[in-house]
């Protein structure tokens, strides 16, 4: 278990490989790609990120993951690889979410993205993501560069 500070200071507790926090977790966050780019979406208050959101009542959460990239994207998810799981107890109360690696076959155009302004396709993430005023808070923490380093290890390499 990884333990470090958010972007607003929260603890999280990072594990990679297993539900380590709860079988049936509220919350998936998903690491996308579409033909060799990285497949995000850009939330109307928070930025770029990548696509994720609550699992909903009957739903379990790969379920969830494949209904918000198809949400926020319009993408169908060919293959969806289950990374890890972090659980944050912030001012809003505790999150507990899934992280997941994608791939993402097919975009459609939707006549609605629901929270977002639909799919941002990039090569590469930036470097300096930190400071790029364009990004989601949720791209900013250790989160992303632990789930990052598996991808690449396990389904980029």
């Amino acid at each position: 278990m990884e333990v470090f500070k958010d972007y607003y200071n929260n603890t999280v507790k990072l594990v990679i490989g297993k539900e380590a926090f709860s079988k049936q977790p509220k919350h998936v966050w998903v690491i996308a790609r579409h033909k060799n780019q990285w497949l995000l979406t850009k939330h109307g208050d928070r930025g770029i990120e990548f696509p994720g959101g609550k699992v909903e009542d009957g739903e379990i959460a790969e379920e969830a993951a494949i209904r918000e990239v198809k949400e926020e994207t319009g993408g169908l998810v060919s293959e969806l690889y289950f990374i890890g799981q972090y659980y944050v107890d912030g001012k809003g109360g505790e999150i507990i979410k899934n992280i997941y690696f994608a791939d993402v076959d097919v975009l459609e155009n939707e006549d609605h993205y629901f929270e977002t302004e639909g799919p941002v396709l990039l090569d590469q993430l930036p470097k300096n993501i930190k400071q790029d005023k364009r990004f989601s808070f949720m791209m900013k923490d250790q989160v992303l560069v632990k789930a990052m380093k598996i991808v690449k290890k396990r389904f980029l390499s």
